[in-house]
């Protein structure tokens, strides 16, 4: 049974600005916040009693304390934080690894909602709703022509499970209205995107974040992998910000033999916590790809680490972000919550990845885009490493400390400098709306077509490229395509397969050219 779980926060990416977006509850703890024995403690204490007995005018006391406690916060390091009973809520979801609900992928397009994709297996594909169906009534809560916040829209949609709600859709290819009860049930949030052959002797496994669920999940497409014959993995760890550091210990369990090292820990108080390999592991021969980027963190070094110091495995890619703090979670009544720092994690070989941060939170988080400027993510041999912290692993190859994993096989990102802003535009939301659009005008073009046929036919015409340029232009985005229209093209046709065909068309799509693949198959 899984206990006191650490919690190593999730950094997501929008460009390479990061954030922390926080996960699941790590114990309860029954202290108040301001309860406290020593004066300085007592003196906020009063303070807050003061403002709200005698103030002159009407306060609000709580979010007086929410900026005192954010001032308090910003104090200590990047990643110990608070995270108000919105956030919370959500994030908590997100990291549980499932919800109770309707099951469907949807997007506001213009005043209604429209259904991307229905879950597969899940209560709405079961009852019947399809792609592109606008839902305008859930019972009777009207749900088109107006600007509802996400919250409520939500709330309309998720409910108890086995509770009913009827929609009421409109279906565009049948031009009529209809009335399907759905039952709503737990609905699956991945964290492992795909689990595929890459060819007779390969799997690859592809995991977006480490939530409750990503170990099952891990080894459910572990043991499907090994089923086809795969003999090497390759484990896709890019831009996969972290989560809980348990979920990461327990893949890495798979992979290492019996009493490896695969981490430990040393609190405030010098406590160091070793935590070793079983026998249990299931894939504990086979050759180990990790793949990086400057995007990975946290939980994702613990893993890429634990390979690496192990001489397990090759790390592929980039420089990863450089978290080694663990965090702790103490809950409030309102449901908000602070995540405070209360460990150091290292690494097998004893180093810790950790990046510095005395420079302050603004500068700490922008570190990453200072890998443009300085050539970090072009060449190899722009990688600062310091040699006071080097480190050698069993088999006597030197890794570092410091700041990230630093891969064995360097992978520059593929596009030129200065048009790096392409590849995050093809992998952001817009392009999945757009799809979205173009597939809504006829469903009917790409019916009958194998995958196969579907990729050569996208090949061999640019309208849908020409289409895309022009609804950039149309949202407002100036950004020329045409000096990356191969890449472009690949991450269009990637997401149609994902809309017609299923995720894993995706994947099997975006992965052919993909430079770092390229990189373990060679």
């Amino acid at each position: 049974m899984k206990i006191n779980k650490i919690y190593l926060p999730i950094l997501i990416c929008a460009t390479l600005s990061l954030g922390i977006v926080l996960g699941k509850y790590f114990n309860s703890s029954k202290n108040q916040f301001f309860v406290a024995k020593n004066s300085s403690k007592n003196k906020l204490n009063k303070l807050i009693d003061f403002i709200d007995n005698e103030y002159v005018d009407d306060v609000n006391t709580d979010s007086i304390v929410n900026v005192t406690v954010d001032n308090i916060l910003g104090q200590l390091d990047p990643h110990s934080v608070y995270i108000p009973p919105t956030e919370q809520a959500q994030v908590a979801e997100n990291m549980k690894g499932n919800f109770v609900g309707i099951g469907v992928n949807f997007y506001m397009y213009n005043d209604s909602v429209a259904i991307i994709k229905p879950v597969e297996n899940g209560p709405s594909a079961k009852a019947g709703i399809k792609a592109g169906d606008r839902i305008l009534y859930a019972d009777k809560t009207k749900l088109f022509g107006r600007k509802l916040p996400s919250d409520s829209l939500y709330s309309s949609l998720k409910g108890v499970q086995g509770s009913e709600v009827e929609l009421t859709i409109f279906r565009k290819s049948e031009q009529k209205k209809l009335k399907i009860k759905i039952k709503r049930d737990v609905i699956p949030l991945k964290s492992v995107d795909v689990s595929l052959m890459l060819n007779g002797k390969t799997g690859y496994i592809k995991i977006n974040r480490f939530a409750e669920t990503t170990y099952e999940e891990f080894k459910s497409g572990l043991l499907k992998l090994k089923k086809s014959g795969a003999q090497t993995l390759v484990i896709d760890l890019r831009d996969n910000g972290g989560g809980y550091m348990e979920e990461a210990i327990d893949i890495a369990d798979e992979l290492l033999k019996d009493k490896q090292l695969i981490v430990f820990t040393k609190n405030k108080k010098g406590n160091i916590q070793k935590t070793y390999a079983t026998k249990k592991g299931d894939f504990e021969a086979g050759n180990v790809f990790v793949l990086i980027n400057e995007n990975s963190a946290s939980a994702s070094e613990i893993l890429a680490g634990a390979i690496q110091d192990n001489d397990r495995g090759t790390i592929v890619g980039r420089r990863s972000f450089g978290k080694g703090l663990v965090q702790r979670e103490m809950d409030f009544d309102d449901g908000s919550a602070v995540r405070l720092t209360v460990a150091r994690y290292y690494t097998p070989t004893g180093r810790s990845i950790q990046k510095p941060y005395t420079k302050g939170n603004e500068s700490y988080f922008k570190e990453s885009e200072s890998r443009f400027v300085n050539g970090e993510l072009y060449e190899k041999d722009s990688i600062k490493v310091v040699d006071s912290l080097k480190f050698k692993t069993p088999k006597g190859k030197i890794v570092y400390g410091g700041g990230g994993i630093v891969p064995d096989i360097f992978v520059p990102i593929a596009i030129e400098h200065g048009n790096e802003n392409t590849v995050y535009l093809m992998q952001s939301g817009i392009v999945g709306n757009f799809v979205f659009e173009q597939l809504d005008k006829n469903r009917e073009v790409f019916k009958g077509l194998s995958l196969e046929q579907f990729e050569i036919k996208m090949k061999e015409t640019d309208v849908y490229f020409n289409a895309f340029q022009k609804f950039l232009s149309q949202t407002g985005l100036d950004i020329k395509l045409n000096r990356n229209k191969a890449i472009v093209k690949r991450y269009l046709t990637a997401e149609f397969a994902r809309q017609f065909y299923g995720e894993s068309s995706y994947y099997e799509i975006i992965l052919k050219d993909d430079a770092m693949i390229k990189a373990v198959l060679k």
